[in-house]
């Protein structure tokens, strides 16, 4: 198996970056380049997992305070202000089961514990449904802490916190 290298994003990642994230949905949105960018750009923890030098998979994570209109940052963002925020965590499905979603949490785990933040938070939808995501949250440690439609009730999401 190759080595696979975690290192942050870098602007020449962004193209293939947003090909993983699209070839997702609906697990995360279809994002444009340029709102891609964005989200990076406002990430406080954004990190690329590459595999013989090719990007395999991403995360990007938010602290509370920014400017953000995600709805479900804003949940968030109105029940506490001690969280590191998971925006979206995605592996291109020949770098899945391999642990490398484990070792991208663990890195936002590192960078909560560094910031002091009590806990990490996340969605993953509930409608349409993504039991695997929800198992594998399980077993990080995260639970419910509530629920809410997004996108125009087009999608339910589990709200999700786990503590440092």
């Amino acid at each position: 198996m190759p080595e696979t290298v975690i290192r942050p994003v870098a602007v020449g990642d962004l193209a293939a970056l947003v090909a993983i994230n699209d070839a997702a949905t609906p697990a995360v949105p279809v994002t444009p380049p340029d709102e891609f960018a964005s989200l990076v750009a406002d990430s406080t923890l954004a990190l690329v997992a590459e595999r013989d030098a090719v990007p395999v998979g991403f995360v990007l994570a938010m602290v509370p305070g920014l400017d953000y209109a995600s709805e479900n940052y804003r949940f968030f963002s109105a029940r506490s202000d001690d969280f590191l925020y998971i925006d979206r965590i995605v592996l291109a499905p020949a770098a899945r089961g391999a642990g490398l979603g484990r070792e991208l949490y663990g890195r936002v785990f590192d960078a909560a514990r560094a910031r002091g933040a009590s806990e990490v938070t996340c969605e993953v939808n509930v409608e349409p449904p993504n039991p695997e995501s929800l198992a594998f949250h399980a077993a990080m440690g995260f639970a419910e802490v509530g629920r809410q439609a997004t996108k125009g009730g087009a999608i339910v999401v589990a709200l999700l916190a786990a503590p440092v």
